[in-house]
């Protein structure tokens, strides 16, 4: 994707498809002129900014709809250049004759991200906020939502802006010192620096700790439940679900195979992975339904564990527990069907094992403290910080920096050379800089924007 490209280009920016209404983009110098030449109504080109308009498209003598133009002057826009939205009726013709008509009067298709490439490109958003766009846009629970407008507001950038500025201010002294090294003089404050190093590595390693829990707000918690065969499993399911998703039955391995569903709590999406009982499997098919388990639960992020209250000892719950693969999952023993009475001897051996809740899921007796438990487990109420890494790209550009700076204090104990240090310090620069935008690449760039949608 060139990146001075200044023709005006066009998109549908609702989603594809028929609708009550749909709405066409324009962006770029001859946005409202192309628009006016086939509006009839308003004269656009003398319209003010932020306007909306009644009137029809015409392509020739024939009327294509009855549209509502908004005209948007530059640079109080989206893209910072002129930009039209059309909105009209949602038939998918009219969609394509209004598009067709746009392209007549000389706009070009826009590729994917473009209008929100322009606005980075012109200085509207840096590159963290503009992948914010793209992350509000998928946003499924309210936590999703709430960390994209912060980050689409410049909470992650004000942080990273206030590391790079102390940064700078070293960096240049240091730069100094070495074009004066014969005489041996010192600019940059050493004992400041490290001060300064240690501190910003203390906010790194917060960020890079934060991902973690950003990561599973934005893509939802993979949750297993796992148990032996009729320990309510499925009963479970639908009772978080509030709905008969999975068949219930006496009949042991009656799941053969996995059964996924979403629940939100408190705005964080959980994934719901409904497995196969574990036991001798009896045959193929339910060999296979077990190995799925197994490689569910290596994949969670949070396991439950259920087991009947009643018949399960203690030594088979550690056996089913010793024989999980491991991973880096949160683990919650569900032991379910307590209606039928919680034997008290049970209760403090079971302890050993980790966090232990009793419930029922027929009757939904403590469903609601193993939703807040779920909760808890994920970091829930830890998520309200103002800054919270959910990028993939941002966390490996922050531990890069982190690498960086370490050899900045490297350097400072005399390991390395003043231009190793200064070398080190605009390292972890470049390394900030790529998040932002400040430093960037032009393949970096069209990775970033490929992956909105067209009319974004």
């Amino acid at each position: 994707m060139a990146y001075l490209e200044n023709d005006t280009i066009v998109a549908l920016s609702t989603p594809a498809g028929m609708g009550a209404i749909a709405v066409i983009r324009l962006s770029g110098s001859d946005a409202i002129r192309m628009c006016d030449a086939v509006f009839q109504g308003t004269d656009l080109l003398e319209a003010a900014a932020n306007t909306l308009h009644v009137g029809w498209l015409k392509d020739g003598d024939q009327l294509v709809d009855e549209v509502v133009v908004g005209i948007f002057r530059a640079p109080k826009s989206y893209t910072t250049e002129d930009v039209v939205e059309i909105s009209c009726h949602g038939s998918v013709f009219i969609q394509q004759q209004v598009l067709a008509l746009m392209i007549k009067q000389g706009a070009r298709m826009a590729k994917a991200g473009e209008f929100t490439m322009r606005a980075f490109l012109h200085g509207r958003m840096d590159l963290s906020q503009a992948e914010a766009v793209a992350d509000l846009i998928a946003s499924e629970g309210a936590a999703a939502h709430d960390l994209a407008i912060k980050q689409m507001r410049g909470g992650f950038s004000n942080e990273l802006s206030k590391l790079r500025d102390q940064l700078i201010g070293f960096a240049s002294m240091i730069e100094l010192e070495l074009d004066f090294s014969e005489e041996d003089v010192e600019f940059a404050n050493r004992d400041e620096l490290v001060v300064l190093s240690n501190r910003i590595e203390k906010v790194l390693d917060q960020l890079i700790d934060s991902f973690r829990l950003g990561n599973v707000i934005k893509q939802g918690v993979q949750t297993v439940i796992a148990g032996r065969p009729n320990a309510g499993k499925s009963t479970l399911l639908n009772a978080l679900l509030n709905e008969d998703r999975a068949i219930v039955s006496e009949i042991a391995g009656t799941t053969r195979d996995t059964i996924e569903e979403e629940v939100n709590i408190h705005g964080i999406l959980f994934r719901l992975i409904d497995t196969a009982g574990i036991r001798e499997a009896t045959d193929v098919i339910e060999q296979a339904g077990v190995q799925r388990t197994m490689e569910k639960i290596a994949q969670s992020t949070l396991l439950l564990y259920v087991f009947d209250v009643q018949e399960m000892s203690v030594e088979e719950v550690g056996k089913d527990l010793q024989q999980f693969h491991q991973g880096n999952y949160k683990l919650l023993l569900v032991g379910n069907k307590m209606d039928r009475g919680l034997p008290g001897d049970k209760v403090l051996a079971l302890d050993a094992f980790g966090d232990v809740l009793y419930i029922s899921s027929k009757d939904g007796s403590n469903l609601d403290a193993l939703k807040e438990r779920m909760y808890q487990l994920v970091g829930g109420d830890n998520r309200l910080g103002d800054v919270v890494v959910t990028n993939v790209r941002h966390l490996e550009a922050l531990t890069k920096a982190k690498g960086a700076i370490q050899e900045v204090l490297d350097g400072i104990k005399g390991k390395f050379s003043g231009e190793i240090t200064a070398l080190s310090i605009r390292r972890a620069l470049n390394y900030l800089g790529e998040i932002t935008g400040e430093v960037t690449h032009e393949d970096l760039l069209d990775y970033i924007f490929s992956k909105f949608c067209i009319g974004k």
